[in-house]
């Protein structure tokens, strides 16, 4: 269920007033859809790898960004058409996707596994899910991926971004909209800083959680803007 070759897929209705939607689901897994076009669900987890319930999501295409437990569990996504592990360039159902390496074109000298940078353009919106990256990206990847309008960004270290860094690639990246992904959330297994820690390396104060991101063209701020999203796969 692999699409490998460059502008994969059909042409899609494009329904131009709709908002795109994107929805966490806990460590690096959100659902991004949009009426009328495809749906991607992007880094599914085991979750004995990662301590959160099963996943029970549906899409039309699965993005993984690092081959391991925590970001490539495609069976927990029902109705997958496409899978998405490496570089290249597709269109699928009316979404460009824009995927690059950015942890090196290997695995590196320390033996972590290599990374993909994955941009998703809805509609003129864009979105650059970070995946497990570890380094800020060079002007080249800077370049390859132009405008970013939402960067969904590891914060919480690990094998990924630290807070620090993870401001550092913020500020390199210049986005509109930041989402932070990848930190510690209560009863999760993997050793992550809390999401509070980025959020004072940011500055920001008072951030209250919301359950859906909704982004049109029209809405995209002139500042930053740092969006915490719930957890919509969080225990019950």
């Amino acid at each position: 269920m692999s699409a490998r070759s460059p502008r994969a897929g059909s042409a899609a209705k494009v329904c131009y007033n709709c908002a795109m939607e994107i929805t966490w689901y806990g460590h690096s897994c959100f659902r991004l859809t949009q009426r009328r076009m495809t749906t991607i669900v992007a880094d599914p987890y085991d979750p004995a790898a990662v301590g959160l319930p099963p996943l029970k999501l549906k899409a039309d295409v699965v993005t993984i960004s690092t081959d391991a437990p925590g970001h490539n569990h495609v069976k927990a996504v029902r109705g997958v058409r496409h899978v998405l592990t490496g570089p290249g360039e597709y269109e699928i159902g009316g979404v460009f996707i824009t995927a690059i390496h950015t942890n090196g074109k290997g695995k590196s000298k320390d033996g972590q596994p290599r990374n993909t940078l994955f941009l998703f353009d809805y509609d003129g919106v864009t979105v650059a899910h970070l995946g497990n990256m570890r380094r800020v990206p060079t002007q080249a990847e800077i370049e390859a991926l132009g405008t970013v309008h939402v960067a969904l960004v590891p914060v919480g270290g690990g094998n990924a971004l630290s807070a620090a860094k993870a401001a550092e690639v913020i500020s390199v990246l210049e986005p509109s909209i930041v989402v932070p992904m990848h930190y510690h959330l209560p009863g999760t297994t993997p050793k992550l800083e809390s999401v509070t820690r980025f959020l004072k390396e940011m500055g920001v104060e008072g951030v209250s959680p919301v359950p859906v991101l909704k982004v049109t063209r029209s809405s995209i701020p002139d500042e930053l803007q740092v969006v915490v999203l719930e957890n919509a796969n969080a225990p019950s």
